[in-house]
């Protein structure tokens, strides 16, 4: 299955940079403009609506229309791993995973890893996919990655952007 990885180096804490992500005001805030993200419903582990932290078992109702071109993709992503969860200190490493439980590709599992050093973080997307079409799709996967560099290089720039004093 083909991978897209991306690592920058974000001038904040490890702590600030996982709670900022954790957060769908965090995604919303990082995703580019040109994707036209629309959050339709935000529902934590046990049912309840627009919880505050993106926990193990939250689920995100959204669409997207990559340049405002074509129908409306509806996506839903499931947070599967979590890793602190709430109780647990943070350390020096934390991630967290979500899945498209539907959406338009036959496979996403993107996560999202932090290390601390120093003051500063690594801020690590790896996200392993395949594109819909059987085959076709397939034989095309490892180009995908061409489209993945724009949004993920402005999901970096902007985690940047909104660290730097």
């Amino acid at each position: 299955m083909p991978t897209y990885r991306r690592t920058t180096r974000v001038p904040a804490p490890i702590d600030e940079v996982w709670a900022f992500h954790s957060t769908i005001d965090g995604l919303r805030e990082l995703t580019p403009g040109w994707m036209h993200l629309r959050v339709a419903g935000v529902e934590g582990p046990d049912g309840e609506p627009d919880p505050d932290v993106l926990a193990e078992g939250s689920e995100i109702q959204m669409s997207i229309r990559p340049f405002g071109v074509g129908p409306r993709q509806r996506w839903t992503s499931r947070i599967t791993e979590r890793e602190p969860d709430e109780e647990s200190d943070l350390g020096d490493r934390a991630f967290f995973v979500d899945e498209m439980v539907g959406g338009p590709f036959r496979r996403w599992e993107h996560t999202h890893s932090f290390y601390a050093d120093g003051e500063e973080t690594l801020l690590v997307d790896s996200v392993a996919y395949r594109l819909p079409l059987g085959p076709l799709g397939d034989a095309a996967g490892p180009f995908a990655k061409v489209g993945f560099e724009g949004m993920f290089r402005d999901r970096h720039r902007r985690t940047i952007a909104r660290f730097q004093s």
